[in-house]
């Protein structure tokens, strides 16, 4: 009888995070917006939430539904814990996929050899045959997208393996009802995780620690630069700092005060107000 392997314990740079919002060195190399210089990982609450969950799901071989506003980081916390956890498979496929993108999509990541096969038979043959060699977290973005036979599709590999398939579906929090729709995933869910994105009263801790340009901007500063232009989200500060680290290599300012501030919001949004 084949039974369930415990699951992989959390990582330890999340077990070892002594409080919310610390960076975590080298934990997502690559992973980041825009790659922009100095930015680092922090220990946010959704990264806490899939690093506890994530871990289950993926002993289990079941599915985890991610929900969240865009630029939160539900895309970033998945990849930041799945990579260690396991061999990830990210796919790619157009707007409005069917089936036969998914089989591509499939046949990509598992970097099968040459094309996948036009007859659905021999492409699930295989991806089924690879995907049985070990455990993998299949991950989809936007899935709130995926067709009730795409749906199917997935509950087919999932459960034509013996022990399931880690299948994690991201989607914004808009599309939950579309994803609540598809009875399938009702059984073969281990959570509906929601992703939340900064309050203001977290804003001040976390984007000092995000970047170290904006220790020397006073708390109610960030505040109002959030309530503005962020909304609460990490990667709208990931683009605040990267036009700010511009507009200061470009004016010789060593720090961003009030004026400068000003010139970038009024850049990125074009003068408008909250």
């Amino acid at each position: 009888m084949l039974t369930t392997p415990p699951p992989p314990s959390a990582d330890s740079y999340l077990a070892a995070a002594q409080e919310l919002f610390a960076v975590v060195e080298d934990a997502a190399p690559g992973l980041h917006f825009l790659a922009v210089p100095g930015v680092r990982t922090l220990l946010t609450p959704g990264m806490l939430a899939v690093g506890d969950v994530l871990p289950k799901a993926y002993a289990q071989r079941r599915f985890l539904c991610v929900l969240g506003d865009a630029g939160v980081g539900k895309t970033f916390a998945v990849h930041a814990v799945g990579r260690r956890l396991g061999e990830l498979l990210p796919l790619d496929f157009r707007a409005q996929p069917t089936p036969a993108d998914l089989r591509a999509a499939f046949h990509r990541a598992l970097k099968l050899r040459g094309e996948a096969p036009a007859d659905p038979g021999a492409a699930d043959t295989l991806i089924r045959r690879a995907l049985a060699e070990g455990p993998r977290i299949v991950v989809v973005e936007d899935a709130d997208r995926l067709s009730a036979s795409c749906f199917e599709y997935l509950r087919f590999l999932h459960d034509d393996l013996p022990q399931g398939l880690c299948v994690v579906l991201i989607a914004a929090q808009r599309g939950e009802r579309r994803l609540r729709g598809q009875r399938m995933l009702a059984t073969r869910s281990a959570r509906w995780l929601h992703i939340p994105a900064l309050t203001r009263d977290q804003v001040p801790k976390a984007v000092p620690a995000l970047h170290p340009l904006w220790q020397s901007v006073v708390p109610g500063d960030l505040q109002a630069l959030d309530a503005r232009l962020a909304g609460g989200a990490l990667r709208r500060w990931i683009v605040l700092t990267h036009h700010t680290q511009r507009v200061l290599a470009a004016t010789g300012a060593s720090q961003p005060d009030g004026v400068l501030l000003q010139a970038v919001a009024d850049r990125i949004d074009g003068g408008r107000r909250p």
